[in-house]
């Protein structure tokens, strides 16, 4: 018997941003320990997914052609992993430049998994507990991305703190069109053992207090990934440079760097200044998203 026609239902996966990223450590495991202060972009991909007879995953996309299909890429095996008896058909609109620093990858198997838990019959959706322990095997970013907001992550990923009563801003997004492999910048990492974040985050009432404050802190892989792609400092002095930034830093290992306006409209107003100049790099103005509730 056929199955019954359901319409797709659609997810957002938004483009995680490292506001500061402080390495505190390594395990014997080789696991490094982090403490992050993560935000949201209105900027990502989008995921419609639909009951299927058996599971299949279309790309497309200015960036579909670059990753891997089937089995390999990170929505079926979210899929595969949260709901193995649900065949699902996902299609894949992928609008961020992968392996950048933005956790694009992430945030595409975190909308795989709201997707199908939307969708999985009931009684068959696994608790709280089992849901955060398959998003961790799945990577150190997906646990995040699975409530997209403001946030503290810290330990290598799992220690995840929602922020309420975030600023609202805006926020550019800049990626020179390098790969900067998340290992090499590792390996380049002098200092593993840094300070981690204050214990107990201030209250920022807007976003020029927030980026006030931010600019004090540190992306620990900034200076190690501008030894492998020199680049990134680069875009990071022309977006110091616009008018209207209130910060810049790199995002994750990078190689995507980004600066915080007042609103997005000031960053949308920034945006062609550096697309005129820099045609071939990747850039992108939104909102800072305020997270679920």
């Amino acid at each position: 018997m056929p199955l019954p026609r359901i319409d797709p239902i659609r997810e957002f996966a938004p483009a995680k941003v490292n506001l500061c990223l402080h390495v505190t450590g390594q395990r014997a495991d080789g696991y490094h320990l982090l403490d992050s202060l993560v935000i949201f972009a209105g900027i990502g991909d989008w995921l419609e997914t639909a009951p299927a007879a058996g599971p299949a995953l279309e790309l497309t996309g200015p960036f579909g052609p670059a990753l891997p299909g089937g089995a390999e890429n990170l929505v079926s095996r979210a899929a595969a992993a949260i709901l193995p008896g649900l065949s699902l058909a996902f299609r894949l609109e992928k609008h961020l430049p992968p392996a950048s620093g933005i956790g694009g990858g992430s945030s595409d198997a975190a909308a795989a998994i709201r997707a199908a838990l939307r969708l999985a019959p009931p009684g068959a959706r696994p608790d709280p507990a089992e849901i955060a322990r398959i998003a961790a095997r799945l990577g150190a970013d997906v646990p995040v991305c699975l409530s997209p907001g403001p946030a503290r992550m810290r330990g290598i990923g799992e220690i995840i703190e929602p922020l309420t009563g975030f600023p609202s801003g805006g926020i550019l997004l800049v990626n020179p069109g390098v790969g900067v492999p998340t290992p090499a910048v590792f390996r380049a990492l002098t200092r593993r053992e840094n300070p981690p974040l204050p214990p107990r985050l201030p209250c920022w009432p807007d976003i020029t207090t927030l980026a006030a404050w931010a600019r004090n802190q540190r992306n620990d892989l900034e200076k190690p990934a501008r030894e492998v792609a020199p680049v990134i400092g680069a875009v990071l002095d022309q977006l110091n440079a616009l008018p209207g930034t209130l910060m810049a830093r790199m995002s994750g290992s990078g190689a995507t760097c980004f600066a915080l306006f007042a609103d997005e409209a000031a960053a949308s107003g920034a945006l062609p200044l550096i697309a005129r100049a820099n045609p071939g790099w990747w850039a992108k103005a939104g909102p800072i998203l305020p997270g679920p509730g």
